[in-house]
């Protein structure tokens, strides 16, 4: 057997790496043209103003890494200048603007309190997201964590009470609201509804960042994935049905202990349909260059970050958990794909963990719940609360 060494993300088919990030981009598309159409010209200079600090960050890193030519004779800037630029292709262009557009969609249009304090958010977490979360690492096929990722949790953790304020979403002008409407969830009454229908969910009338709230656009765009084959479809199934799966049995919870004006279906409608999980799913989680590269591992990799998002949304301090589980399942992505257990085929010896994991960490969420819940509570006397 001859071992050939490729550096990600790994192609399984008759395409080239620009194709694939093109087609990211047209999926893409209509959760653009919807930020467009409901933040108009702000959306615009949020957009601009990301994927042009990638772009730029990305050019600057090739730039030096291809400096030269280093064969010990004198070359004039001209001549190296023009050496460095050979190493610059059209991947260096469009990987840089996937990653930028992916930032721009999951901030919000605007932060009122100081005003234009955003784009310095933007330039700030941009910057930090490219060059730390990849170029560090050695560019393109070598990072392990979404550079879109990390530069919003560290935004977020560097300016979280700068998106604490209002800001402009449309209809919803006096509406006072996070980066989500899980932001609401203060007390034990919203924690299992938000008080939108789930028709303004859907076509994305509710507050949220510019890319989360619209999830037909979402599911365009991952239509188009799959059926392009650009993402691997195991890692969204793993995810959503792990995700599904918790969230139902959780849910029975509240149900059999009576609390009082539960209702199931809102509750799991509220959780699918609220923060980033379809975008996340969609187009952070399934990226090839981060994600492992055996169909049982992409399908463990999905069920574990579907694991932490609800462990984080139940009982973290956190209301949206998608971007910190991306990160984690970007860190433990190497060790599913250890050759000491990791195999291409779907065997007793890895179907056995894919089993394992959810039963286990559904259990543990009921005992928690169950323990959490007060018997035949009602949401008015309920003292405490949650935080998704």
């Amino acid at each position: 057997m001859v071992i050939v060494k490729e550096n990600s993300p790994h192609l399984r088919r008759k395409a080239t790496l620009w194709q694939m990030l093109l087609d990211v981009l047209i999926a893409l598309s209509p959760t653009v043209v919807f930020a467009l159409v409901e933040y108009t010209w702000r959306a615009a200079v949020n957009i601009l103003l990301s994927v042009s600090v990638m772009v730029a960050a990305e050019a600057v890193a090739v730039l030096i890494k291809n400096w030269g030519p280093r064969d010990g004779a004198k070359h004039s800037l001209k001549e190296k200048l023009a050496f460095a630029l050979k190493g610059y292709s059209i991947n260096n262009f469009l990987a840089p603007c996937v990653s930028g557009l992916i930032f721009a969609l999951i901030l919000p249009a605007r932060e009122t309190n100081p005003a234009g304090f955003i784009y310095f958010v933007i330039v700030v977490g941009a910057l930090f997201g490219i060059v730390i979360g990849k170029l560090v690492f050695g560019g393109t096929g070598y990072n392990i964590f979404n550079p879109a990722a990390v530069g919003l949790i560290f935004v977020k953790l560097c300016f979280q009470s700068s998106f604490s304020g209002a800001w402009y979403i449309g209809a919803y002008d006096s509406v006072s609201a996070g980066g989500t409407i899980l932001h609401v969830s203060s007390n034990f009454e919203t924690v299992f509804s938000s008080g939108y229908n789930f028709s303004d969910m859907f076509l994305g009338l509710i507050p949220g960042t510019m890319g989360e709230t619209c999830k037909l656009a979402i599911l365009l765009g991952l239509a188009y994935l799959l059926i392009r084959r650009e993402i691997d479809w195991r890692v969204v199934v793993g995810f959503l049905g792990t995700f599904l799966f918790m969230l139902s049995l959780g849910g029975l919870v509240p149900l059999l202990k009576g609390v009082e004006g539960f209702d199931f279906g809102s509750f799991i409608l509220t959780q699918l349909l609220s923060g980033g999980v379809l975008f996340g799913v969609t187009f952070m989680l399934t990226d090839p260059v981060t994600m492992p590269i055996t169909s049982p591992s992409r399908l463990l990799y999905g069920m574990i970050a579907a694991v932490c998002v609800v462990f984080i949304r139940m009982f973290g301090g956190y209301a949206e958990g998608m971007a910190f589980s991306i990160l984690i399942v970007n860190m433990i992505a190497p060790v599913l794909d250890h050759y000491k257990w990791s195999q291409s085929r779907f065997t007793l010896k890895n179907v056995l963990p894919l089993a394992i994991v959810p039963v286990v960490f559904t259990a543990i969420l009921v005992w928690a719940l169950a323990d959490r819940l007060p018997l035949a509570s009602s949401f008015a006397s309920f003292e405490g609360g949650f935080v998704l």
